[in-house]
């Protein structure tokens, strides 16, 4: 079963429409049973539709990649402790 953690990294993905259908699945799944996470889903969908409205700058995908991979870390980081 996909953890709270296992959402928040692959939560972009998600309001992308970028996971597979199994993964867009589970990630429904947990939503169901968890209030947490169906709020942090809104909350980001929320953010992105409110950047997408004030903003025609459109980030640069490297910088991205590159946020994508601190965050990761950070998320390992916060685990071991």
């Amino acid at each position: 079963m996909l953890m709270c953690r296992d959402l928040a990294r692959i939560s972009s993905d998600y309001i992308d429409g970028k996971l597979s259908t199994a993964d867009s699945l589970s990630v429904k799944m947990h939503m169901l049973m968890c209030k947490d996470c169906r709020s942090f889903i809104g909350n980001l969908r929320e953010s992105v539709r409110l950047m997408k409205g004030h903003s025609d700058y459109r980030i640069n995908e490297d910088y991205a990649q590159r946020l994508d991979q601190a965050v990761d870390q950070a998320l390992n980081s916060s685990e071991r402790h």
